[in-house]
């Protein structure tokens, strides 16, 4: 049988590269830590400051500086709650809708790149596989919470 642990380090270093080389739009040099930043806030619906740092299992402090840096760049806007002003939503900038846009492209380029090499059968299998992982992975006790 394969080594579960040495397919998932091979996996993890692959999709590592994939998204590094991801985050270079233009004159935006993206982070990789930025760039799942920009992806979790424009997928969510003006999503809490402090929900986006649990989704990435972020420590508050550290993802407050790159949302400083994220603002500072105007990718990210900050909007204090109207009836709690400690709390703070945050939504893609129109440039900071445009950079996640191509950053998802690219990504989904190279995710139909890999996927060229397999027949629908096979990339069918593989994404249902992914999901079920996932379905697994959020009822586990020892990792992988919390995600909103």
């Amino acid at each position: 049988m394969e080594n579960p642990r040495e397919l998932f380090q091979v996996l993890t270093r692959r999709f590592g590269l994939l998204n590094k080389n991801c985050c270079s739009m233009d004159s935006e040099n993206i982070s990789l830590v930025q760039s799942h930043i920009l992806y979790e806030i424009d997928k969510g619906k003006s999503p809490s400051m402090q929900q986006v740092a649990d989704a990435l299992g972020m420590d508050i402090r550290t993802f407050s500086r790159q949302i400083q840096n994220l603002v500072k760049r105007g990718l990210v806007k900050k909007t204090p709650l109207p009836e709690d002003r400690r709390v703070y939503t945050l939504s893609l900038t129109a440039e900071g809708k445009s950079v996640a846009a191509a950053i998802d492209q690219e990504i989904n380029r190279y995710l139909d790149e890999i996927f060229s090499h397999m027949s629908e059968f096979e990339k069918e299998t593989v994404i249902r596989s992914i999901k079920l992982l996932n379905e697994c992975m959020a009822k586990s006790s020892v990792c992988c919470k919390p995600l909103f």
